[in-house]
């Protein structure tokens, strides 16, 4: 299969950007500010809650996405896994609601995330926030933007004071080397956090192990297009459409601050 050209990537922008805000119109329906979901809510793996948001959510964005780029494969939290992907140049990778927990609960901060992955690194990405009304998207090269505003990470010079968000224990152990930092509370949608160490409003955010393809794909070219890295702890970038789509524990911060960064959760 030839793999889509940089124009081809680049010209499915508004489609993508389309596709992410009517799947958030889906969603709407079903929120409820600060109280329960009105969906139908279920658990799989015994923990993780599913609803009827979701797989709605799921089965529109796969039938309006691959009418976009029919030679592209599916990876979705929200569908099995079928492994001819593997022996596609080129996949979608999607999550359909990013923070379901939140989403089902009736907190604000959930996603709709969605990337385009060429041999294993993402080439379009698009984040979108409906609560937040906040869209996040990016083509490589083409810089990151939020609604319409170009996104450029923190300005910060230290890791002390910075501000730092993911889980307590990961939060704690940077601090141990770190110093004194500003600790954020969690983000409940990975994506959303990562998005929020592009656009600035958080200094470093840190990601357990086992976060999936759907969950850091678009962020990743976002940070990236905005001056970030988004890396394990020993420096590697993620590789995407594995036959094991998880991930270690990793750190989504500035370039300049990167080698630091990673010091600081080795130590």
């Amino acid at each position: 299969m030839l793999a889509p050209s940089s124009e081809i990537i680049s010209s499915l922008g508004q489609a993508v950007r389309d596709a992410a805000r009517q799947a958030g119109a889906i969603a709407l329906p079903f929120y409820r500010s600060g109280a329960q979901t009105a969906a139908r809510l279920w658990y799989k793996d015994k923990s993780s809650p599913v609803t009827e948001a979701d797989i709605a959510l799921d089965t529109f964005l796969k039938e309006h996405l691959s009418g976009l780029l029919p030679e592209a494969a599916w990876l979705s939290e929200e569908t099995a896994d079928n492994p001819e992907r593997l022996d596609q140049r080129c996949v979608w990778i999607v999550d359909p609601i990013d923070g379901t927990r939140a989403f089902s609960t009736g907190h604000p901060d959930w996603s709709i995330s969605i990337a385009l992955v060429l041999e294993g690194r993402p080439v379009l990405g698009v984040i979108y926030a409906p609560i937040h009304d906040h869209l996040y998207e990016a083509v490589l090269g083409g810089g990151a933007w939020c609604n319409g505003r170009r996104l450029k990470v923190s300005e910060a010079e230290r890791l002390d004071r910075a501000r730092v968000a993911g889980p307590k224990p990961l939060m704690d152990r940077f601090a141990r080397s770190a110093g004194a930092i500003q600790p954020l509370p969690k983000v409940p949608s990975l994506a959303l956090r990562l998005a929020r160490v592009a656009d600035g409003s958080i200094d470093v955010g840190l990601v357990s192990s086992n976060a999936h393809d759907w969950d850091i794909a678009a962020a990743d070219l976002i940070l990236h297009e905005a001056g970030a890295l988004l890396t394990d702890f020993g420096g590697q970038a993620p590789i995407y459409n594995r036959p094991q789509p998880r991930h270690n524990e990793m750190v989504a911060v500035a370039s300049r601050l990167h080698p630091r960064a990673i010091g600081a959760m080795r130590t």
